[in-house]
């Protein structure tokens, strides 16, 4: 069943538009990627989901009821981490989950419970009674994530979560997140490409307020560019120059070593070039070594969408 859904969203800031009639619906359960370059307008519609923001046209429902009208009922059912992360470093941890819950309305045994539950799903039991400022990054994120999910939401928003994070860190933090993804709906932002692939089952594709891609990410990644890239190592006469000169090569980048070479090429999606080099190097009594071809990637996918002339 959908849980959110937008009906051609327009924020406007004077004359600039930043978000310019979005519409797409998530299902509960749905752990969603939501990328695109800055200033595309991720963080203005994930601000417009939490009600931080009003939207100037369309219309934002949640369970099928319009914010506007759901208005603090939809809030108590959405957890929001935004990317700057607001924390008051001069408290303990305890002391801010302890605040953050009494927002929330929650008090006494259930505060207690729901406090116990987030610090075990987030790792904070180490450091539940230190001082905020005196945590690692990773550990503030942690926290971030722990008042976010404190009052059991529906729908978790996460800005940029592992911004800023080193990459032991940021393992962590993907990996709790796709912890939480199995209980709620998840909403994830983020410029690290890799994570999306990892924790993501659909991606979003934001590009100048518009979207730009909508679909599974396995399907979207394979179909990204319409070229396709082939691992060639090989030892033999003009290896670089005659797989150059095959049919529906578009670029090729060679790194020659004493006895061998390495080869990367592009080629048109939709003819397997394998066979053909193959056959070519059979017919010219290279030793072959490696023959691949690489999975499509989503960093080739962002750039189509959101390079200017990338897709040309």
């Amino acid at each position: 069943m959908t849980l959110l859904t937008l009906e051609q969203v327009t924020k406007r800031y004077g004359q600039v538009t930043a978000v310019d009639g979005i519409s797409f619906a998530v299902d509960r359960g749905q752990v969603v990627g939501f990328l695109g370059p800055n200033g595309a307008g991720k963080s203005t519609t994930m601000r417009m989901i939490t009600q931080f923001h009003d939207p100037d046209g369309g219309r934002i429902l949640f369970d099928g009821v319009p914010l506007a009208e759901a208005g603090r009922e939809a809030k108590r059912r959405v957890g929001y981490l935004p990317e700057n992360n607001p924390l008051y470093t001069e408290m303990l941890v305890a002391e801010y989950l302890a605040f953050v819950g009494r927002l929330r309305d929650l008090a006494g045994r259930p505060l207690a419970l729901a406090t116990d539950d987030a610090v075990a799903a987030t790792g904070l039991e180490a450091v539940f009674h230190r001082p905020i400022g005196e945590l690692s990054k990773g550990y503030r994120q942690r926290v971030g994530l722990a008042a976010a999910i404190l009052h059991q939401p529906d729908l978790l928003v996460l800005d940029e979560p592992t911004e800023g994070l080193d990459p032991n860190q940021r393992v962590e933090i993907r990996q709790l997140i796709s912890h939480l993804g199995r209980d709620r709906t998840v909403l994830l932002s983020t410029h690290i490409l890799s994570e999306v692939q990892h924790v993501a089952s659909r991606l979003l594709i934001i590009n100048r307020g518009r979207l730009a891609a909508d679909g599974p990410v396995a399907e979207l990644v394979s179909r990204a560019g319409g070229m396709v890239h082939v691992r060639v190592e090989a030892s033999g006469a003009g290896v670089a120059e005659r797989l150059r000169a095959l049919p529906g090569v578009a670029d090729l980048v060679a790194e020659p070593e004493a006895d061998r070479v390495r080869v990367r090429l592009t080629a048109r999606a939709g003819e397997d070039i394998r066979p053909l080099i193959f056959r070519l190097a059979a017919e010219a009594g290279w030793t072959l070594y490696e023959l691949h071809q690489e999975a499509g990637s989503l960093e080739d996918l962002f750039r189509e969408l959101t390079v200017p002339g990338e897709a040309a």
